[in-house]
């Protein structure tokens, strides 16, 4: 019988690269619908690490390009470190947001581990936006929507340098998937970058499974798979409470048939 990793949930409790407020409810929002007792539930060891604590929301206007840069930093840095300290450990980290822009934390702290250890790393971008802004693509200036841009090492200095190599990671390494809504400018940013990009049209076309039989093709005992998830990867209507709801989403149904896939995996 396989072990399983013990869990160790993390929260993170911001809406700090966000345009709207409300994603710093998340962490609480996912303990009140029971995540640590499902988790228990199917035999896993759960640690529940409490709330990380950072700079509140000043909700300010963008500053050289950038909305919340000094705050953006200081929450990434604290999720950096909350997510490389689990991993060291041998544990599994769930982060538990709190808006997109985080993942800029998790994922570096996640390719440092696989660079000291050794593994591939496959990243999976469950979303429906591709987050590869820079701040001469887009006037809000809003970080949520730059980190896997900020990943590949095209960002502001402070956020690409925070796993302590740049870039943090290398563009094949991530499969987006359930992308709908990119801007025009961003779209070429993504086609010059050669991310592998599985978007609705391609899921609604082929079907689910074939994008993830995809998207985790070529995976190896020596890779270590990491899964970003934005709620608004789901159709709105299951999910309706996100910031930047987008019509035309996966069914409650394929995103099941997602998670099935990545758990048949054994990877993550």
């Amino acid at each position: 019988m396989t072990t399983r990793t013990p869990i160790s949930i993390i929260g993170a409790p911001t809406d700090i690269g966000a345009g709207t407020r409300g994603a710093s409810m998340g962490p609480e929002a996912l303990r009140v619908a029971n995540i640590v007792p499902a988790l228990l539930g199917h035999g896993f060891e759960v640690a529940d690490r409490g709330n990380l604590s950072g700079p509140a929301n000043p909700w300010q206007p963008p500053v050289d390009g950038y909305r919340h840069l000094a705050e953006v930093v200081a929450w990434n840095r604290l999720v950096h470190d909350a997510v490389y300290a689990e991993l060291a450990c041998k544990r599994l980290p769930v982060l538990l947001g709190g808006d997109h822009c985080l993942g800029l934390g998790s994922i570096s702290a996640v390719a440092r581990h696989c660079r000291e250890t050794h593994k591939k790393l496959r990243i999976l971008w469950l979303d429906a936006h591709a987050d590869f802004n820079t701040s001469v693509l887009t006037p809000s200036g809003n970080l949520h929507g730059m980190p896997v841009a900020c990943l590949c090492g095209k960002g502001p200095q402070e956020l690409i340098e925070i796993g302590g190599h740049v870039p943090a990671i290398n563009p094949k390494w991530i499969r987006q998937i359930g992308i709908r809504s990119v801007d025009e400018g961003e779209k070429r940013f993504v086609h010059e970058m050669d991310l592998e990009v599985f978007d609705m049209r391609y899921i609604d076309e082929m079907g689910m499974r074939h994008a993830m039989e995809l998207a985790l093709a070529t995976l190896d005992a020596n890779t270590h798979l990491h899964v970003s998830f934005d709620v608004d990867f789901l159709d709105p209507d299951v999910a309706p409470g996100v910031g930047t709801t987008v019509r035309g989403g996966p069914t409650y149904r394929e995103a099941q048939l997602c998670m099935e896939m990545i758990a048949d995996t054994d990877r993550l």
